[in-house]
């Protein structure tokens, strides 16, 4: 029998406007003894059917809405359902790439679920403990969608322990390879699908790299947290003079050595240097050293809100620095993928570095993710990537 949650009263206005979160102090009442990923029934205050979610014992956020629909099961064939539903979305941009996220979680209806298309390998990430709950009829799906693909697991993301989970990476289906090539907008790169970040490329930016690449052309370009250097492939494809990949990781340098070979261009014209971003940022300054383009995409600074005025100082930190080593008429293509991190804060601490710095500039366009990482209009939270072009005048 399906337990049954009851919402305390006033709570139930998020539901109401299908927001797929239900935390633990907008609870009353557990009918039942429900288990870790465990389907219930929420209900509201008065006893009006909400909606149907996992339930996290162990979390915060004590259950997620898997369906808003009272007559829908939460079953092989709702797994099936979504994700087909989902992966059918994305069909068109199968066009010019073999890469795309396919699930992108609550996004599409599947809260803690995160699959992601290389080739012939599907990854996914299993996050919240609905998720883990129903692995098996997640992989039966994608069998039945993609028999020939292989299935990666890649739950080794530190939310799970929010939700009483291990970290894992296994094998769910098949053989995987050490390395996967994929295309994308003509060109080629190498995902490490067991051991890269995230799922071992970042999807989100695709359309970014090829905007960047458009104000590449007979411009000197510092690549700042360049992971494998897809972003200086593009450019070095859009006309760059010269690229400067920066980062903390060996491995990810070796990478993007390889990528520049891949693709046919010269190693001559692209340079990996292995040291930390504001460091060398600061080292830069004090040899006047300047640049046409610099690409700042760094990791996430903020995990919480408690962090975001300490985040808002790194950004403006980093982003001031660069701008002191952009040429006059230099474009600046600046990045957040912090979800926490307002756009309208985002562009502040922008404008305040330029200011600092002395530099005028203008936005020239607004970044965001790729389209496979939609954002649904009840929730917000899914818009995380936010990025913008400048110009120094």
């Amino acid at each position: 029998m399906t337990a049954i949650l009851t919402l305390e009263a006033g709570r139930e206005k998020s539901l109401l406007r299908r927001h797929p979160w239900i935390f633990a102090s907008a609870i009353r009442h557990i009918g039942g003894k429900p288990r870790k990923g465990d389907t219930v029934d929420v209900l509201a205050s008065d006893g009006r059917w909400l909606g149907r979610g996992a339930y996290s014992p162990d979390s915060a956020m004590r259950v997620r809405i898997w369906t808003f629909e009272q007559n829908e099961v939460v079953d092989n064939a709702f797994f099936l359902r979504r994700i087909e539903q989902a992966a059918r979305a994305r069909q068109h941009l199968l066009e010019h790439t073999n890469a795309c996220r396919l699930v992108a979680a609550e996004c599409d209806g599947l809260p803690g679920i995160t699959i992601d298309l290389y080739a012939k390998v599907l990854v996914c990430q299993l996050l919240s403990a609905g998720a883990e709950k129903h692995r098996d009829k997640i992989v039966w799906a994608l069998r039945k969608l993609y028999p020939e693909h292989a299935i990666l697991e890649r739950s080794d993301v530190q939310i799970r322990e929010k939700e009483g989970l291990p970290l894992l990476t296994q094998t769910l289906h098949g053989e995987i390879p050490e390395l996967v090539e994929i295309e994308e907008n003509g060109l080629r790169f190498l995902v490490d699908v067991k051991n890269g970040h995230k799922t071992g490329y970042y999807l989100d930016q695709r359309n970014n790299r090829q905007l960047v690449a458009n104000y590449a052309r007979d411009r000197e370009v510092l690549n700042c947290f360049s992971y494998t250097g897809a972003m200086a492939v593009y450019c070095l494809q859009g006309g760059a003079t010269h690229v400067t990949n920066l980062d903390v990781s060996d491995s990810a340098l070796e990478m993007a050595a390889r990528h520049i070979a891949l693709n046919g261009l010269l190693q001559e014209r692209c340079t990996q240097l292995n040291a930390d971003v504001f460091a060398q940022l600061r080292a830069y300054r004090a040899e006047g050293r300047q640049f046409d383009l610099i690409v700042l995409d760094p990791p996430k600074f903020v995990e919480n809100k408690r962090h975001l005025t300490q985040a808002c100082r790194g950004y403006k930190d980093i982003n001031l620095l660069a701008l002191q080593l952009l040429k006059p008429e230099g474009i600046l293509a600046t990045f957040s993928c912090s979800g926490l991190m307002p756009e309208e804060l985002f562009h502040k601490v922008v404008a305040d570095a330029a200011l600092d710095a002395g530099r005028s500039v203008q936005f020239l366009r607004k970044l965001s993710q790729a389209e496979d990482h939609p954002v649904l209009s009840t929730y917000p939270e899914g818009y995380y990537l936010k990025g913008l072009i400048c110009r120094v005048v």
